[in-house]
This record gives structure tokens, sequence and C-alpha cells, in this order.
């Protein structure tokens, strides 16, 4: 992934008459990527009209190596062989930010509306995920899930998601307090349903085969600073160490910055990433717990509740919970950026949300400052469980995109503009879809490229 900061916008100077010099376009403040030089000439209504030829680095420039950006260039290569596709990542490595943060869950696609991109690629992406990790050796198992009631009123929200389930041709099974005990002794509920699809996987090993498979270009280190995109030429940016990358298409998969890079190259994405802390504990007794186990979410959110996590490498995570983030990538309380908070806090898209749901947030606040209350939380599926049980991890953030009016987008968002192709939603359940998400992607990117 990377932090696109935000820069002036080329224009172009005037047009130079007659041929008789190359054409030369001179951009005020823009990288000094497309000064080309004569490739020919040709003759329209007997004017003659140099043509110029610029050098590109690529055909197509992805901007970001989380999963996302690194199974679209492995797309590409695959749909179009020959194509030469170049991956700009700030980091020193892949998978750094949300792909290498998250549960580890191979989602089923559940949750989602049907017909929805999430619910489409979430259920193909599963599949497709067991496959890939199969043929390559990658750790992971299909393990299911369940979805547990602990309180009446959230029995009709747990026939729910049976009907949607079955809607979205996911296998489901209902079951009593009886046959929930048989599968998890631990946990007690009114009533859960067993989800046979879901899965767990090392999506860093996903994310670093994918790289190497594509046969891109993958350059780490690579913090995008400016972009200069010109819908004649394509588009050359520059990154902190002053270096100058020139691409014909550019694939914007930065995630919790794809905002700020769409303003880098000239387009607006009508909406905000708001970052959401997501706040994790490892079970010190990894015996409590023999799978996955969820609470019925609130559709009100995309988030789905603190739960129990049984990883591929056995341990046992919990949570996460969902705070505001003090910077993009605010791991902590005590990492805050003051041009990003400020950023979040001047969108209106923030306070509408803070005025929907403060009682939500509060909650979630309480439970991020107190361990007992993050406690309280996991006891209701897993009354056996002490303060001492639960030993600090990682944390995550998720980028959401927040329209102007404070609506959380809740499907995956994918924009184009001249050359360009943005991925602006791509939070949970990306992972487990990110296989079909690159192919939308690159067969967006294709085609531009192919217009060109």
């Amino acid at each position: 992934m990377v932090r696109a900061r935000a820069g002036r916008r080329g224009r172009t100077a005037g047009r130079e008459r007659g041929a008789a010099a190359p054409r030369r376009e001179k951009t005020r403040g823009a990288v000094p990527g497309f000064e080309g030089t004569v490739s020919g000439a040709v003759h329209y209504r007997g004017r003659e009209v140099v043509r110029v030829r610029s050098t590109y680095d690529c055909d197509v420039l992805v901007i970001g190596g989380g999963i996302v950006g690194l199974s679209t260039a492995y797309a590409i290569t695959r749909a179009a062989p020959g194509t030469r596709v170049t991956v700009l990542e700030k980091e020193r490595g892949p998978a750094r930010h949300q792909t290498g943060r998250n549960s580890g869950v191979i989602h089923s696609g559940i949750y989602y509306r049907p017909g929805s991109l999430k619910a489409r690629y979430a259920v193909q992406g599963a599949a497709e995920m067991v496959k890939f990790c199969a043929e390559y050796g990658i750790a992971h198992a299909v393990t299911g899930k369940l979805i547990v009631a602990t309180e009446k009123s959230e029995l009709p929200r747990l026939h729910g998601l049976v009907q949607r389930g079955r809607e979205n041709g996911i296998p489901v099974t209902e079951l009593g307090p009886a046959q929930l005990t048989e599968h998890e002794p631990e946990v007690r509920g009114l009533a859960a349903i067993h989800v046979g699809t879901t899965g767990i996987c090392d999506y860093v090993a996903v994310a670093r085969k994918l790289a190497e498979a594509s046969g891109a270009e993958i350059r780490y280190g690579a913090d995008v600073v400016r972009a200069d995109r010109r819908p004649g030429l394509g588009v050359a940016v520059r990154t902190a160490d002053g270096s100058v990358v020139r691409g014909r298409v550019l694939v914007n998969c930065s995630g919790l910055h794809c905002d700020e890079t769409a303003r880098l190259t000239g387009d607006d994405p009508g909406m905000r990433i708001v970052p959401f802390r997501g706040e994790y504990y490892t079970l010190a007794r990894p015996e409590l717990v023999r799978g996955l186990v969820y609470p019925v979410p609130d559709p009100a959110f995309p988030f789905l509740g603190v739960h129990l996590t049984r990883g591929i490498d056995g341990g046992v995570h919990i949570g996460p919970n969902a705070v505001p983030a003090l910077a993009r990538e605010g791991y902590g309380w005590g990492v805050v950026r003051p041009r990003e908070l400020g950023r979040t806090l001047s969108w209106p898209g923030s306070w509408h949300i803070a005025r929907r749901h403060w009682r939500y947030g509060a909650g979630e606040l309480r439970r991020s400052v107190s361990k007992a209350a993050f406690t309280e939380a996991v006891r209701r599926l897993l009354p056996a469980v002490t303060p001492e049980d639960l030993v600090p991890a990682a944390a995550g953030v998720r980028a959401q995109a927040v329209l102007r009016d404070g609506t959380l987008v809740d499907d995956f968002l994918i924009k184009e503009g001249p050359r360009t192709v943005h991925v602006l939603n791509a939070p949970s359940p990306a992972a487990t879809a990110s296989l079909p998400i690159g192919r939308e992607v690159a067969r967006r990117a294709l085609a531009s490229l192919a217009a060109t």
C-alpha cells in the first residue's frame, strides 16, 4: 500500500503551432515524465500534427502492494501475457497493513447483500482462495464457523442470515443449544448456525506468492508523493527518493490512502477514507475454542463484532472492536498524525457518523480503554474467559470509505478516470475476494490500455 501525498495537478501549456519542432507538453509543478521525442507525423486536413512518443517504464503501474494490488498484477499478466506491470509499495515488503493485520479468515459471504460485489466475490473468492493455497502449498484449512445468538432479540437476525446464506448459495445448518455445545463445548448461546465454507489461511504468504507468480516488477520502499496524469499520454509518478516511473495506465490499490492517491492523479473519489482501528487479544488458553465463533452482527454497521478465531498457527485471536484511529496507520492510541486527523475531522461524513452512532461508538471506546469491558463482551460467547486469559496482540486498521452524508460504503467500490482505475473501498472480505477483485480491476485496466 502506498501513501499518496497531495500535490498540485499539472496544467498543460499552450499548443505549439506547426511541425517545425517537436511538441512538448510542459506542466507547472508536475512530474517531468512526459517530455517525449518525435515519433512521426500524420497529416490531417492539410495540417501536419507531430506525435509525441514517451518512454514508458511499464504498461500498467499499480500503486499498492497489498493483496488486492498484487492480485491485480497477477490477473493482468494471466489475462494478457507480455503486459509489463510495475507495482509500487511504500513499505519494505508486501501485505504490511490490512492484508497482514486481519484474523486470517476465508469468509463465506453469508453477511452480504445478495447480488452485491461483496456477496458474489466472497463466495467465488473463498473457493478460489482454497484452491490457490492448495496449488501453491500455502497453509490453510476449511474449518466452518458458528454464528451464535446469545439474546432473544438476535434470533430474528440469525434467521435472516440463514435466508441470506441460502440466497447467496452458501450451505447453512441451524443448531440448537445442545448441537452448539457439540461443536464448541465452552461456548454458550440460544441458537446458532454453522457455515461450512468458512476457512482460514496465511494471507501474507498468499500475497508473497501472488507477487512472485505475477512476474511483475515489484518495487518496495517506493512511496509515491506526486503524479502527472495526461489523458493523451499516460501517468508519471514521483517517489520520495526522487525516482520517476511512467506507465500507460495507473491502478490505485493503495488501501488506507486510496482517496489521496485518486486526488493526486486529478480524480475526485467522492468519498473519504475514515480509519477504524480493530484491537485484538490472543487467548492464553486456546483449548477453550475449537474453531471460529462469531456473534450475530448489527446490520447497521459493516463490522462483525468481537469474535473468536483459531488461526492457522493454532492460536486463538479475539477481536476486533472498532474505534476511530487518529492516523491512517494508527495502530495504537499513541499514533497521532495531525494532518491525517485533520482531514478526517474536516470531512462532513465523519460528523454525521458521530451524531448517528455515538452510542455504538461509546461502547467500542469503552472496550478499547477497559480490558474488563472487553472481557465482558467476550464472555457473552465464552463464559469461562477471564481478563488474565487475554493477551494484547497486534491491531489492524480498516480503511472504511465514507460518503459526504455519513453513509458507510457497504460494498466494494471501484471507479475509473482517464487512464486510471481506483479501488476506493476494499475492507473485509477483500482478502477473501482478492482473486475475483483482481480480475475485475485487471479487466478495467486492460480495457483502458487497449483504448490508448
